[in-house]
């Protein structure tokens, strides 16, 4: 597989990470280290099932565990702050593109049962491509946090 679109996407999403000041969400949502948090998990599981789906297994994913608040939690604990989170992101990322990098055809055409929820509701329950899901993170996933953490910058006075 090709991994270009989602190292850039990654690299985009670790540059607006890093960004000093980011606060809370206005409307609630995740902040910063949940956003971090939550990458962590996704990356974590997709990899997962990318090797388990080389070991010969049939795995499926399902991103429910990456949106539990008591995960997110227990993922940001483990950590020393922010810093050390956007490395571990950074870091992992790495090895998912590593392991995306040597899928052949063959692996990359694996059928595989995803289950997607987004704010409690159903996105998608269907079965898809181990590549599609990959590329999903580069098309959707990474960018949409990347806008969550542009969204989180302090507010300019006089700017709006």
């Amino acid at each position: 597989m090709d991994t270009t679109a989602l190292r850039s996407a990654y690299d985009k999403l670790l540059e607006a990470a890093a960004l000093p000041g980011l606060g809370d969400a206005d409307d609630g949502g995740w902040n910063a280290d949940e956003i971090l948090a939550h990458l962590l998990s996704v990356d974590a599981s997709i990899a997962a099932v990318a090797l388990a789906v080389v070991a010969g297994s049939r795995p499926a994913f399902d991103n429910r565990v990456s949106l539990d608040t008591w995960n997110l939690g227990r993922i940001i604990t483990e950590h020393s702050g922010r810093a050390d989170l956007i490395d571990h992101v950074r870091s992992q990322a790495t090895v998912l593109c590593g392991i995306a990098d040597r899928l052949n055809e063959e692996a990359a055409s694996i059928l595989v049962p995803t289950l997607l929820l987004s704010h409690d509701a159903v996105v998608l329950d269907r079965p898809m491509s181990l590549a599609s899901l990959v590329n999903g993170l580069a098309e959707d996933h990474v960018p949409v946090h990347t806008r969550q953490f542009l969204a989180l910058r302090p507010a300019v006075p006089g700017h709006a």
